[in-house]
C-alpha cells in the first residue's frame, strides 16, 4: 500500500523552528517529486515549497522564502521541510504529497499523507 505519513508537527512560539518529515511506504520515493501543502481554518490548500525527485530543483512560497527549506535524504525515504522564524501565520495543517513533477499545484500530485498539525502561538 502506498502511503506518506508526516511527522513533526506541534505548538511552537513565535520565532520558534520545526523540522516536518515525509516518510514513504510502499513504494519507493525517489523518482517522486513531493510537495509541501498547508491549509488553515477556513482557507483554502496552499503550495508551501516542492523539490523535484533527486532535488535538483526547489521552489517556495513568497510567504516562506528564506525561513522554510526543503530538502530530501533518498536513502532514508524521507523528504523534510526545515521551518524557522515561524510566525502566527504559518499555523495550519501541513500535508506532503508525491507525484511526477514538482508543482506548487496541488493537482500535480498523485498521492498525500494524512496532515500534521502546526501551530505557532505564544
Amino acid at each position: 500500500q502506498l502511503q506518506l505519513v508526516e511527522s513533526g508537527g506541534g505548538l511552537v512560539q513565535p520565532g520558534g523552528s520545526l523540522r516536518l518529515s515525509c516518510a514513504a511506504s510502499g513504494f519507493i520515493l525517489d523518482s517522486y517529486a513531493i510537495g509541501w501543502f498547508r491549509q488553515a481554518p477556513g482557507k483554502e490548500r496552499e503550495g508551501v515549497s516542492c523539490i523535484s525527485s533527486y532535488g535538483g530543483t526547489t521552489n517556495y512560497a513568497d510567504s516562506v522564502k528564506g525561513r522554510f527549506t526543503i530538502s530530501r535524504d533518498n536513502a532514508k525515504n524521507t523528504v523534510y521541510l526545515q521551518m524557522n522564524s515561524l510566525k502566527p501565520e504559518d499555523t495550519a495543517v501541513y500535508y506532503c504529497a508525491a507525484g511526477p513533477v514538482a508543482t506548487m499545484r496541488s493537482m500535480g500530485y498523485d498521492y498525500w499523507g494524512q496532515g500534521t498539525q502546526v501551530t505557532v502561538s505564544s
